[in-house]
């Protein structure tokens, strides 16, 4: 089983770099195939070895077993702006942001029984992301200058040169220890080790505002790693309700230095703090049925949470008067994305057809992180979807071990709002949306 880690481990990295997906905010729906596939629904569930991205306080229950499991992720990504310069369109444009659309994202979990009260495991999982790609041509550059136009629509939406986009990745490693001290309850915790990357391009223009103008785009990929914890309680309430609990900290992570002139605090991509509730109820012998409460703290990360619209900032004239050279990346108060905290609610529902085949369903809500006010900032990092609809299966082979099948789609949804480029007064109503599809397959087993 050391040598399958090994090898597990060995493929995650590999595969990191076609990481990038936004569905709850910037989070995942779920964790694990088979929480995929009934809504992210599984603080109380002890069916996989998901337990560090979950709930640590789940593993002691899972027994001795291994899963691993790859996600084809498929986002649709657009944006507009439409009525700018006084209604005379000199601005307008639309692009989708889908020159990359197709990622792979995987998944390892493994779980180890000490004795029947005692557990270790380790989790490892996509956390979350976001990647846009749009393409140049959609502005007049001689406009962007604030000149004459050049009759060549060569600049991209946001006035910089070449393809508009980032792309942020995050891969966490949880290690979990689980220990039952009741009959009936147990308790986990998961030190969880963060790794991420991320890129920015065609945002040229936003070096005039920046404390750092060196720092701000095309600077290739950076990383950066960091620390935190999940811990988690589960209780079997009944011998048909199971409840849990579970918190993660603020994840501090190294800065981002080669972007320290875009993000605030110098560079600063904390993972937020959560914490959620989750509740399982075996209705029948054949029917279970999940629910999970989740809230995710993106306003407490300064560099996602913070306002667009920042006073001091907000421009008079082209390219930069009115918008000091401090608002993008010099401190705690620099701009940001302007994201709120959002709630998510999960509901997943399992049907035992037989001893080979169970069936899954599920449906995901999460609120909307972005504000009208804050869209124009957002064309980068769209992550408006808010209902999902999720199917799913299980087959149990000959041999005892499982294939589990998933599908999502999110609904699309877009938000609309005044544009607010703080580099240049362009006017104008923009609007992004995103609608976004998945397909996964893993292979688990008891050992």
């Amino acid at each position: 089983m050391n040598k399958r880690l090994a090898a597990a481990l060995a493929v995650m990295g590999l595969a990191l770099p076609g990481v990038a997906f936004a569905t709850d905010g910037y989070f995942a729906h779920g964790y694990g195939m088979k929480a995929l596939g009934r809504g992210g629904a599984a603080i109380a569930m002890t069916d996989d070895a998901f337990g560090g991205a979950n709930n640590p306080g789940n593993m002691v229950w899972v027994g001795n077993r291994f899963d691993i499991g790859v996600q084809w992720f498929r986002p649709d990504r657009e944006a507009s702006r439409v009525g700018s310069a006084g209604g005379t369109g000199l601005f307008d444009g639309s692009a989708n942001g889908n020159e990359d659309q197709n990622f792979f994202i995987p998944e390892v979990g493994f779980n180890y029984l000490v004795n029947p009260n005692l557990a270790l495991g380790v989790s490892i999982y996509g956390n979350g992301g976001m990647n846009t790609k749009y393409p140049a041509g959609q502005i007049d550059p001689g406009v962007c200058m604030g000149g004459p136009p050049t009759g060549v629509r060569s600049a991209n939406l946001l006035c910089g040169q070449g393809d508009l986009g980032v792309d942020l990745s995050q891969l966490i490693v949880a290690p979990t220890l689980s220990w039952k001290f009741h009959p009936k309850h147990s308790v986990g915790i998961a030190p969880l080790f963060a790794y991420q990357r991320f890129e920015s391009y065609g945002l040229q223009p936003f070096a005039a505002i920046s404390s750092a103008p060196a720092n701000v785009t095309n600077r290739g990929h950076d990383s950066s790693t960091g620390w935190g914890v999940r811990i988690g309680w589960t209780g079997k309430i009944t011998p048909t309700v199971t409840l849990g609990a579970t918190w993660q900290s603020k994840i501090s992570m190294g800065k981002f230095d080669s972007y320290s002139g875009l993000f605030a605090e110098q560079g600063g991509f904390d993972i937020p703090m959560n914490w959620g509730l989750g509740a399982a109820w075996q209705a029948t012998s054949k029917l279970l049925l999940t629910a999970d409460y989740e809230h995710i703290y993106y306003s407490q990360v300064k560099s996602v949470g913070n306002s667009s619209r920042v006073p001091g900032c907000m421009p008079t004239g082209p390219m930069g008067p009115g918008a000091g050279a401090a608002c993008l990346g010099a401190s705690a108060d620099s701009i940001g994305f302007g994201w709120q905290d959002v709630s998510v609610f999960k509901l997943g529902a399992e049907y035992r057809i037989n001893s080979a085949w169970l069936v899954r369903a599920g449906y995901n809500y999460s609120q909307n992180p972005i504000k009208p006010e804050d869209v124009t900032f957002n064309i980068l990092a769209p992550g408006v979807v808010q209902n999902h609809l999720t199917l799913g299966f299980t087959w149990t082979l000959a041999g005892g071990s499982e294939l589990t099948g998933m599908y999502f789609h999110a609904f699309n949804n877009s938000v609309s709002g005044p544009a607010n480029n703080p580099y240049f007064p362009v006017g104008g109503t923009e609007t992004i949306s995103m609608s976004q599809d998945g397909l996964g397959i893993a292979w688990g087993m008891k050992f």
